[in-house]
């Protein structure tokens, strides 16, 4: 709806609705959209340029500061799963150092009985096995899984990429769509005829 109203009223129709989102009517339509500040805080940031620009900018310029916006926005969500994964790196480690330390106990009793030998013996493996285990099937898969929605969730951002990017080049409506279609991962992209169903109020 932004994007019809700068074709067709203009890129300064649009300054009301990027200098004050929180009381555009447009914005409002979609409160889900308009809950995340970082992707409200993208589609300002870059049609703010298009008004003071009266929309002369150059497409592939705007393209190229959407995408390092997009990759610094990527980045910092992505700090947070590469904390899990060093953790997950760490913890056999740790687990060899305790079994180590058992082996070292162990050795300190070694003119103990065998089933006293035996408990340590055990106690010192089972330091190993908690420090695998907790890595490999705990901190590695969150990691793994927290990464992936953080990609699947990052598309929203190219999907928006590509529509003010096509629009800037004056592509008609089906092809900006199909573009911003295309960006999506097929697991969660909508249909040809579904997206343009939407369109239609269908």
């Amino acid at each position: 709806k932004l994007l019809n109203v700068m074709k067709k009223e203009g890129a300064v129709a649009l300054e009301a609705h990027v200098e004050g989102p929180d009381s555009s009517a447009i914005f409002g339509e979609y409160p889900k959209l308009a809950a995340d500040h970082s992707i409200v805080h993208m589609i300002c940031d870059t049609l703010r340029l298009v008004v003071i620009a009266q929309g002369n900018l150059d497409a592939d310029a705007v393209d190229d500061v959407m995408k390092n916006a997009i990759k610094t926005h990527h980045h910092d969500e992505l700090k947070f799963q590469g904390m899990l994964s060093n953790v997950a790196g760490a913890l056999p480690a740790l687990g060899i150092v305790a079994c180590v330390l058992g082996v070292v106990k162990t050795m300190g009793a070694i003119d103990q009985p065998p089933p006293v030998l035996g408990a340590l013996i055990g106690s010192a493996l089972v330091g190993t096995f908690l420090g695998v285990f907790v890595a490999y099937g705990v901190f590695d898969p969150l990691a793994a899984r927290l990464g992936q929605i953080i990609d699947e969730d990052g598309q929203i951002y190219k999907v928006i990429n590509e529509m003010i990017v096509q629009t800037l080049r004056g592509h008609p409506v089906p092809l900006v769509i199909e573009a911003a279609r295309s960006v999506i991962s097929h697991q969660n992209q909508p249909g040809f005829a579904e997206v343009f169903d939407g369109l239609r109020g269908k």
